[in-house]
């Protein structure tokens, strides 16, 4: 997003980071909110989360095909959005993840949890990252953002898939 904003927006650098200010408050926000939301609705919490990250991804690509130029202040209002989705998955996850592990178990689940979210997050931005500058080398920042969109929503589809999943498995 940031490399789309300085590439084919041009704006620069300093801006482009502050535009991610309102997407990280909102991101405390609703990790504030999911405790409370976890508590009474359980996992599902996590599944509404990736539905606001959907949300608000499809709001950003909204933006960027129907406006020519979009401002800072646009892009900054719709990841508010994602970043609000964002944080009702992250908060709870991993309370849902080590739920199951034996209190003797905690320390190891919660270090192999850490490790496994540190590699996937490498491995996702590594992958949309190439996809990314593979097209904009092409000639085209738009369509790379797009296609990085795609990616990413086939990514947060995957996870709330295995979301329902995992509800149905343990209700049964």
């Amino acid at each position: 997003m940031t490399m789309f904003m300085q590439k084919a927006l041009h704006i620069p650098p300093l801006q482009a980071g502050l535009v991610f200010i309102p997407l990280a408050l909102t991101f405390v926000i609703a990790s504030r909110h999911s405790g409370v939301r976890a508590r009474h609705r359980g996992s599902l919490v996590l599944i509404e989360g990736c539905a606001v990250q959907l949300a608000g991804l499809a709001a950003l690509v909204a933006v960027i095909e129907w406006v020519s130029a979009p401002s800072p202040t646009a892009l900054a209002l719709v990841l508010t959005i994602f970043g609000y989705g964002q944080g009702l998955v992250m908060a709870p996850l991993s309370s849902a993840v080590l739920s199951t592990v034996k209190p003797a178990s905690a320390g190891a689940g919660s270090g192999m949890y850490g490790t496994i979210a540190q590699i996937a997050n490498a491995a996702g931005v590594a992958a949309i990252g190439a996809v990314f500058f593979a097209i904009e080398a092409a000639g085209s920042a738009r369509l790379a953002l797009l296609v990085a969109c795609a990616l990413f929503t086939m990514s947060i589809v995957t996870c709330a898939a295995f979301l329902t999943w995992m509800r149905r498995a343990t209700a049964g």
